[in-house]
């Protein structure tokens, strides 16, 4: 590999530092409980009070690995000033190369003056500090990308970078959006026009470089040479297999939660690249539960799907936002998962409500199910496998913007509300560079049970555009004939027509027709593997590197 130069080193760095800003102004906006994000030790906030009862909430002066790559000094500092019925956010900073400015702020600079409710029993003061607990997870999640572009100085592969960079910008995107939600105006976020611009950039300019290509230390099919090998999640097995934690409801294992075993995971010394094994067994575990980013390598195993159950029912109607209404959310990258259910039972009436919500490099689940009705499967970001899996919906119940290979998988439309037309994905990529998209691959999509008698009355469609380049693909997969013939809808007027990519090729069933499929300029039928094979497991997730090593089956190319 390249050393990176020095421009699009600056330019990372100056991203670091815009994203480590972002989450602490996230942090100090909702509302004084710094701890809920692991408190000022990892680059939070230093709180001091005074006499007449105000508080000042200063950046820490460096990042939390000291910083000095960022320039040093300050990166900015929040003004946090109570009275009896609002508080005064005021952000100062200013611009170095679409940067911020550490030494001499210069009021013209001044970004805005954001006055926040801060009745704690109002519903605004509720909606601004769940949006920005969402952002201040966001932004935690973005910087392990950032910070490996800028340690690694190019010792990376070009997939890498934009696997990361695409993830950091789905994060950002992903708060702008949750702000939106709850009625928070954009403008009160201080760097967001700054971020996005410079976090675009910088994808570009990785997009543009040459693409290198490193020699696979696999063989053919991802395994090594020489010696006889069965991946550790195929061959996991609960008779015969040691877990390191066992959950189990009766008490007959470690742990009688999967928070509790989520707790000690924290507690295990770190091995390294070595695999950490927690075995749930059969029952319904009714938790919200979070793997957070700094657990690594964690690998979830159950009794079966319909046997093990994480179930949940947070929704957006009842308060929540669609990121913390998930039953199960995954940070941590190389996170796997056999054998279990994921459920959100809020119902279609609570729109979304998700069972499952994964940012997670190199993550994969393998059999298993996740039942919702809207927004059930958030593959939010960076590169995930599902394989032999069942996804139940309604709305938009595949979404997200990760690159991600849904292979040999079940997907079953639901029953939704009288007045709804049913869409299977919802796809989120803004930036025709980022290197995101759902691929759905040798799967099956039909009308679940409760939906059969039903399927003619009610319209299902394969998507829509959720953001302006969404990109969607649906190969050699079995669709049943209740698919509109139109197969995709449009999510508001001409919105995203040109720009979108949607493609079908060699599908199957009644519903496989492209006869009377929409004329949209971003819509393609294809006809040979070269068109459809940029989009398999081996080139669009770069599967033959990480997937092989599970011993899950895997289809590297059509």
């Amino acid at each position: 590999m390249a050393s990176s130069t020095k421009q699009e080193l600056e330019m990372v760095q100056m991203a670091q530092t815009m994203v480590l800003q972002a989450k602490n102004w996230a942090q100090s906006s909702s509302l004084e409980d710094s701890s809920l994000f692991g408190g000022g030790h990892q680059g939070g906030l230093s709180h001091t009070d005074n006499a007449m009862g105000d508080s000042s909430l200063f950046l820490d002066r460096h990042h939390r690995r000291g910083g000095s790559h960022h320039g040093g000094g300050r990166h900015g500092s929040l003004s946090y000033n109570n009275s009896k019925d609002e508080s005064t956010l005021l952000f100062v900073h200013g611009h170095r190369h679409g940067g911020l400015s550490n030494n001499n702020i210069n009021y013209n600079y001044i970004n805005s003056v954001y006055s926040v409710n801060n009745n704690k029993h109002s519903k605004n003061y509720y909606k601004m500090k769940m949006a920005m607990i969402d952002c201040a997870k966001l932004y935690d999640q973005a910087e392990p990308g950032l910070d490996r572009l800028v340690e690694r100085d190019g010792k990376y592969s070009h997939d890498d970078a934009l696997a990361w960079l695409s993830g950091a910008i789905t994060s950002h995107r992903t708060c702008l959006d949750g702000l939106k939600e709850k009625g928070v105006r954009q403008e009160l976020h201080p760097i967001s026009q700054n971020l996005t611009t410079l976090l675009h950039e910088a994808l570009a300019f990785h997009a543009k470089k040459q693409r290198f290509q490193r020699r696979s230390k696999v063989g053919a099919q991802g395994r090594p040479k020489g010696k006889p090998f069965v991946g550790r999640l195929m061959s996991w097995k609960p008779a015969t297999s040691r877990a390191d934690i066992v959950v189990a409801r009766d008490g007959s294992g470690n742990h009688q939660t999967i928070n509790k075993a989520v707790d000690a995971l924290d507690k295990i010394k770190n091995r390294g690249e070595s695999r950490v094994i927690v075995y749930v067994k059969a029952g319904v575990y009714d938790e919200i539960v979070e793997i957070p980013r700094h657990l690594i390598n964690v690998m979830f195993v159950g009794d079966g799907i319909g046997k093990t159950v994480v179930t949940g029912r947070k929704n957006v109607v009842d308060g929540g936002t669609t990121v913390n209404s998930a039953t199960f959310r995954v940070f941590g990258d190389g996170f796997w998962a056999k054998d279990m259910t994921f459920e959100n039972t809020a119902g279609p009436q609570k729109h979304q409500a998700v069972a499952l919500m994964v940012a997670s490099d190199h993550s994969l689940f393998y059999r298993c199910s996740f039942l919702g009705y809207q927004d059930t499967l958030y593959v939010h970001s960076l590169r995930q496998f599902y394989r032999d899996c069942h996804i139940y919906g309604t709305i938009d119940f595949i979404f997200g913007n990760a690159a991600v290979v849904l292979q040999n998988c079940d997907i079953f439309v639901r029953k939704p509300m009288k007045h709804q037309n049913n869409m299977i994905t919802a796809q989120g990529r803004e930036d025709p560079n980022e290197n995101t998209g759902i691929s759905i691959h040798g799967s099956r999509i039909q009308p679940a049970p409760e939906f059969v008698d039903l399927k003619r009355s009610l319209k299902t469609f394969l998507g829509r555009p959720w953001k302006k380049h969404s990109r969607t693909i649906v190969s050699t997969t079995y669709i049943d004939g209740f698919i509109h013939p139109r197969g995709w809808i449009n999510w508001e007027g001409n919105f995203a027509l040109s720009t979108l990519y949607y493609a079908e090729y060699m599908n199957t069933g009644p519903g496989a027709t492209t006869l009377g499929r929409v004329n949209w300029p971003g819509y393609h039928v294809l006809h040979h593997p070269k068109e459809v094979d940029p989009f398999m497991v081996r080139k669009f997730i770069q599967g033959e590197s990480w997937i092989m090593k599970t011993g899950v089956p895997v289809w590297l190319e059509i």
